[in-house]
């Protein structure tokens, strides 16, 4: 899959793909063990496009690279790879992509009595309480987040 950038910021780098391309790899769909090795078994027939696995809205859906650790408690680390969907609507506890003052940024959404909240996955950053003040718009939703083990 062909990633072209289309923004890049302080937070994240925005990028489009080529949702045309289709790459079906082998499946190993008995599951790999991650406890007690268990003997190897042949590839079936099944393969899998992650274009088609990850992506259920491809008009709707992009991709960007975050950059920090404010979401690393999420599972968010610096350097991963998101991928972002515009068309589902934002729900309590959604990590979203907001545009927020000028710039964009990667939170957990919390409404709460006084307001709504972007709240960061670590212990060390603020939630930011978004009021009329603030430029503010959701962008999209966090569907899948890739990235390399550790």
């Amino acid at each position: 899959m062909k990633l072209s950038r289309i923004h890049s910021g302080p937070r994240l780098d925005f990028y489009t793909a080529d949702f045309t391309t289709i790459l079906e790899l082998p499946l190993a769909d008995t599951g790999i063990s991650a406890g007690f090795p268990s003997p190897a078994e042949d590839f079936g027939e099944l393969v899998l496009d992650l274009n088609k696995a990850l992506i259920k809205h491809p008009a709707a859906t992009f991709y960007a690279r975050a950059k920090g650790v404010s979401m690393m408690d999420a599972g968010i680390r610096d350097g991963d790879l998101l991928i972002i969907d515009k068309s589902i609507d934002p729900k309590e506890g959604s990590i979203a992509v907001c545009f927020l003052n000028g710039e964009f940024t990667v939170k957990r959404i919390s409404l709460q009595d006084d307001g709504l909240y972007l709240m960061p996955a670590n212990s060390e950053f603020k939630p930011i309480r978004i009021s009329e003040e603030n430029e503010f718009q959701i962008w999209g939703i966090v569907t899948y987040v890739i990235h390399k083990p550790e």
